[in-house]
C-alpha cells in the first residue's frame, strides 16, 4: 500500500501547486468589474510591437518585470525579470517605461541618483540585457519623470525633465537606433523663460515616421498649462512650443500630474490633460473639451481613441466617439493600449497589485 499512498500524496501536492498558481492569476470581481491579476507591483506601462505582441512592464521594490501576451491581451505569460536597479523610482508616474519596435523592446528606468538606465529585449532571442544609460550628464534627472516611444525601424526616442546647467527643470530629448548600445547627445529642447517648466509633471511623446511630438506642462507667468513642440526630422529640430487649449491655470505649486498624447492612424494629433481637477481633450490650435473630473489622464488608440483617468478610487475611460464613461475598476493608476483586434487593454495598479481587463 505504500506506493499508492505516495502517489496519492504526489497528486495532492500537484493539485495544491496548480491551485496556488491559478490563484495568483485569478479573475476578480470584488469591485463589481471583472479583472485578472497579473502580479504584485506598481506603475504598469504597455507596448505593442509590430507583430502584435503586447508587453506590460512594471516595478516592484528595486526589480523591473515584464509580462508578454501573444493573444491580444487576453492572457499573459508569467512575468520575467528585466533587471534590478538599486533606488528604482516608483509611484507618481515615475516607474519604468517601455516602447517596442520591429526587432527590439526598450525599457528605461530611473534611479534616485537621477540617472536613466536602459534595458533591451531582443525579439529573436527573447532575452533582456542592460545597455547604455540615456542622460549624458550624471545625476540630472532627480524628478524621475520621462516618456519613451519608438518608430517601426528600431529607433527609440526619450524625453524627460532635466536640471543640467542651472538646477532648473527643462525639457531634454535623446534617441537611439537598433540595439540601444548608445544614446544620442542630449538635446535641450525647451527652457522656460520663467526659470523652470513644471517640476513634477511627466512629459509625453508621440512618434510617427520622422515626426516627433513632445507635450509638457509649462510654467509661464504663474500658469501651469500644457505646451506642444514638434519635429519633422526625427528630433533634430523642434518648433516653438504652442500652448494647448484656451483656458489657463494660475497655480502656486506643482499639480504633479502629466497628460497624454496620441497620433492616430490618420496621423491626427490628440492630447488630454488635467486642469483644476477637470480632464480635458484638445487638438492643437482648437478649444479644449471637458471629458470628466479627476486626474492622471492618458490617451491611446490608433483607430478608436480612448481617454483613461482616475476619479477618486474609480478608474474610468471614455472613447472619443462615445457619450458615456466606463468604470474599469478601482485603483490609483491606469494605462491603456489598443490591441490588434481593436479592443482596448486596460492595465492598472491598486494596492500594489497589477490587474488587467479588455474592453
Amino acid at each position: 500500500m505504500r506506493a499508492p499512498l505516495q502517489l496519492l500524496s504526489f497528486v495532492l501536492l500537484l493539485s495544491l501547486s496548480v491551485s496556488c498558481s491559478h490563484t495568483n492569476r485569478e479573475t476578480e470581481t470584488k469591485t463589481g468589474t471583472t479583472a485578472t491579476l497579473l502580479g504584485a507591483g506598481q506603475q504598469p506601462q504597455i507596448a505593442v510591437d509590430t507583430k502584435g505582441i503586447t508587453r506590460v512592464v512594471y516595478g516592484q521594490e528595486d526589480k523591473i518585470f515584464c509580462a508578454a501576451s501573444r493573444d491580444n491581451g487576453e492572457t499573459f505569460a508569467e512575468p520575467v525579470l528585466v533587471g534590478q536597479l538599486k533606488g528604482l523610482y516608483l509611484g507618481m508616474s515615475m516607474g519604468p517605461q517601455i516602447a517596442s519596435s520591429t526587432n527590439y523592446s526598450v525599457v528605461t528606468a530611473i534611479d534616485k541618483q537621477g540617472n536613466i538606465h536602459t534595458y533591451r529585449l531582443d525579439h529573436t532571442t527573447d532575452t533582456w540585457e542592460k545597455t547604455a544609460g540615456v542622460n549624458d550628464v550624471p545625476g540630472v534627472v532627480p524628478e524621475g519623470l520621462m516618456s519613451i516611444a519608438s518608430g517601426e525601424q528600431d529607433t527609440f526616442y526619450a524625453v524627460w525633465l532635466d536640471v543640467r546647467n542651472n538646477k532648473q527643470n527643462k525639457i531634454v530629448f535623446a534617441s537611439t537606433t537598433g540595439k540601444a548600445d548608445a544614446w544620442s547627445e542630449n538635446k535641450v529642447v525647451y527652457e522656460s523663460p520663467d526659470s523652470t517648466v513644471c517640476e513634477c509633471c511627466k512629459p509625453s511623446i508621440a512618434v510617427n515616421g520622422k515626426q516627433v511630438n513632445l507635450m509638457f506642462r509649462n510654467w509661464m507667468g504663474g500658469s501651469r498649462d500644457f505646451y506642444l513642440t514638434r519635429s519633422s526630422d526625427n528630433g533634430q529640430h523642434f518648433s516653438q512650443p504652442q500652448k494647448l487649449g484656451n483656458g489657463t491655470w494660475k497655480l502656486e505649486g506643482c499639480p504633479m500630474d502629466g497628460g497624454g498624447i496620441l497620433l492616430d492612424s490618420k496621423n491626427v494629433l490628440h492630447t488630454t490633460w488635467q486642469r483644476e481637477g477637470n480632464i480635458f481633450y484638445a487638438r492643437p490650435g482648437q478649444q479644449e473639451v471637458q471629458i470628466g473630473k479627476g486626474r492622471n489622464c492618458r490617451i491611446s488608440g490608433k483607430t478608436n481613441p480612448v481617454i483613461a483617468w482616475k476619479d477618486g478610487a474609480d478608474l474610468k475611460l471614455k472613447f472619443l466617439n462615445a457619450a458615456t464613461e466606463i468604470v474599469v475598476g478601482k485603483g490609483s493608476y491606469i494605462e491603456t493600449a489598443e490591441m490588434p483586434d481593436k479592443k482596448t487593454l486596460c492595465v492598472w495598479e491598486g494596492e500594489n497589485k497589477i490587474r488587467f481587463r479588455k474592453i
